[in-house]
Parts: C-alpha cells; sequence; structure tokens
C-alpha cells in the first residue's frame, strides 16, 4: 500500500520507471522519494535492523533516503529528480 496519495500535480506528464524491477509510473517534477512512496510504503530497509523507512529529513540532509539504481549508482531520493526510465532498487541484493 503506497505511503503517499497524489493530491496535486495530477495533470502533469506521466513518467515511466522501474521500481525493484516492476514498471511503475510517476510524474513530471516528481523526486524520488515522491515517485518511490507514491507506489509503497518505505522507500527502502535499512541495512541495520531491516526496519522500513521513508526518508527523514525531506532535505538531503541526513542520509536516510538512499536508493541504489539497477546500475549501482546510489542517490538520494528526496533530491533527485525522477527521469525516464530509471530503474530504481530499493531491496538489497538487487541491484545489477
Amino acid at each position: 500500500m503506497p505511503l503517499l496519495h497524489r493530491i496535486a500535480r495530477k495533470r502533469h506528464a506521466m513518467i515511466a520507471f522501474t521500481l525493484d524491477g516492476e514498471p511503475r509510473e510517476g510524474r513530471a517534477g516528481d523526486t524520488l522519494l515522491t515517485a518511490i512512496l507514491s507506489q509503497a510504503n518505505a522507500v527502502r530497509r535499512t541495512e541495520f535492523s531491516g526496519q522500513p523507512r521513508a526518508g527523514f529529513c525531506q532535505m538531503g540532509a541526513c542520509q536516510d533516503c538512499w536508493v541504489t539504481l539497477a546500475d549501482g549508482a546510489r542517490l538520494r531520493a528526496c533530491t533527485t529528480p525522477l527521469v525516464a526510465g530509471m530503474s530504481i532498487v530499493t531491496r538489497a541484493g538487487q541491484a545489477a
């Protein structure tokens, strides 16, 4: 179940991306955090306890929203804009 429910920007262009191998859609202007949490209930699981994380500060200072792209690149989900075709991995061990 998604953590976020869109109440604004419903008319912005759709952007296709992949989340943990599943095709998804976000909206133009979304950050990765918004796009992910509009589809899922967490942005990642902590490597220490396995507990779900949904970001903390929302401004790129806390290091809590790091995600990995399929190519292995790590990005802050709260400050990185969604780009068409991105393949985002939130589950450990699934990066290519």
